[in-house]
């Protein structure tokens, strides 16, 4: 008896057992890669992450109480919204403050024009305006806080306001960013 050699391999062996089988021609597929992960968004991770932590605190919002609508916020055109985020974040002290509790309409506006040229005049850049939450005025409303945010606008020097955090007077208060002035030598 003859004796068979081993095979080479796996096709060899097969054929060997079944010689009468003609294999499949090749298949004619493009081998596609696969496919690259989807980029991750770290930037948006961290804000969600700085929120969700926020959102745990125990420190109120500066938000709160905004719902209402009746918010006083501005932001000249032209300036990036980290501006308003860091005037409502205190991140500009406070370096002069204006009371205009008790006044008319007709008495408030030129005492807040003369105050904001003294602050310009003295190179102070935020400052706080107290206009009252309207409690002591007729149907108690309040009627400087928009006449307040209405000349504000007006003024090119006013860069952004915004209402005051609780604690700095709420409702009743805004806090006003004004341009850096260079003094001449």
């Amino acid at each position: 008896m003859a004796q068979k050699r081993p095979p080479k391999d796996h096709a060899e062996a097969l054929h060997a057992l079944l010689p009468d089988v003609i294999p499949l021609p090749p298949l004619n597929r493009a081998h596609a890669p696969k496919p690259r992960p989807a980029p991750v968004a770290a930037q948006r991770l961290r804000d969600e992450c700085e929120v969700l932590e926020e959102s745990l605190s125990d420190q109120d919002a500066w938000e709160a109480g905004f719902e209402t609508g009746d918010e006083l916020v501005f932001l000249r055109p032209g300036l990036a919204t980290t501006t308003l985020r860091k005037l409502r974040r205190g991140h500009w002290r406070i370096q002069k403050e204006l009371d205009l509790h008790g006044l008319t309409v007709a008495e408030a506006r030129p005492v807040l024009v003369a105050f904001l040229n003294d602050c310009l005049r003295h190179g102070a850049r935020c400052v706080r305006i107290i206009h009252g939450k309207g409690l002591g005025s007729k149907n108690r409303e309040p009627v400087l806080k928009r006449k307040v945010a209405g000349w504000l606008m007006q003024r090119d020097e006013i860069l952004a306001f915004c209402q005051a955090r609780r604690t700095e007077g709420g409702g009743g208060a805004v806090v006003v960013l004004l341009k850096s002035v260079r003094r001449k030598a």
